[in-house]
């Protein structure tokens, strides 16, 4: 089985939609891909991390990832791309749910099912059930009990992708009850990841706007974990061994015993 980028574009696609070894997932929900559907792809949503998440939760969401994948006849064995109507939030998603399920190779598509230059193929398909053996990945998916045992931790870099309004504490969500950012959190705003909705810049000038050497480990967060999955995932394509934290800010500032700045 070759590599499989966790990025690729709509040319890297059309020329591997024949092998033997490749499954494309569309997250976007059964009755989205009955009217229209990249080809030879499934439905296949796989969900999100409960809100306050801990490691026992996040085991017990893994376990129920595995099953929904094996009820959709994704065994583990293949290369896994995944794709959304196009902004890649999805995606991004369901890929970091697929990781933590501990499949080895995911992907997702730039630009999802609007930059498809083909016509798309309609009508529902036949699922093959099957049990994968998959063994979770539980740091696939950071929770707030590892961040907060990591804020001292040189190796990790804390990226807070939100504006500068909520970086600061001057604005944010009412639901939140305090306002401001994870101590040490580096401020670096999801737009400037991107060249287009669901397209990445270069890898090359995403690492220099970071300036952190390749393969640094990095967590990316926002209010609710949207914006950072798709940070997390130009961050992985340019190099970086980031990760999504699902619970962000919105679940950050619940707990009144983690600590905060402004």
């Amino acid at each position: 089985m070759s590599e499989l980028p966790p990025l690729v574009d709509a040319a890297w696609l059309r020329e591997h939609l024949g092998d033997d070894d490749l499954l494309v997932g569309d997250v976007r929900g059964p009755n989205a891909h009955g009217r229209g559907h990249l080809p030879r792809s499934i439905p296949l949503v796989l969900g999100s991390p409960p809100p306050l998440a801990t490691r026992e939760t996040i085991q017990e969401f893994a376990t129920e990832v595995q099953r929904r994948l094996g009820r959709h006849g994704v065994t583990g064995e293949e290369r896994l791309v995944l794709y959304d109507r196009g902004d890649c939030v999805g995606a991004a998603a369901s890929a970091q749910a697929a990781l933590l399920a501990g499949h080895p190779q995911v992907a997702v598509l730039a630009g999802g099912v609007a930059g498809w230059p083909e016509e798309l193929e309609q009508g529902p398909v036949e699922l093959h059930k099957t049990k994968p053996s998959l063994e979770p990945r539980l740091d696939a998916v950071p929770t707030w009990e590892e961040l907060r045992e990591r804020l001292s931790d040189e190796r990790l870099t804390i990226v807070d992708v939100r504006t500068a309004e909520e970086f600061s504490g001057r604005g944010g969500y009412p639901c939140d009850p305090r306002q401001g950012h994870i101590p040490g959190a580096r401020h670096l705003e999801v737009e400037r990841l991107y060249a287009a909705p669901g397209r990445p810049h270069e890898a090359w000038g995403i690492r220099e706007l970071v300036g952190l050497p390749d393969g640094a480990e990095l967590v990316a967060y926002c209010h609710s974990g949207s914006r950072s999955a798709v940070a997390a995932l130009a961050l992985r394509a340019a190099g970086y061994d980031a990760r999504n934290y699902p619970g962000s800010w919105h679940e950050w500032s619940r707990h009144a015993d983690l600590p905060f700045e402004r």
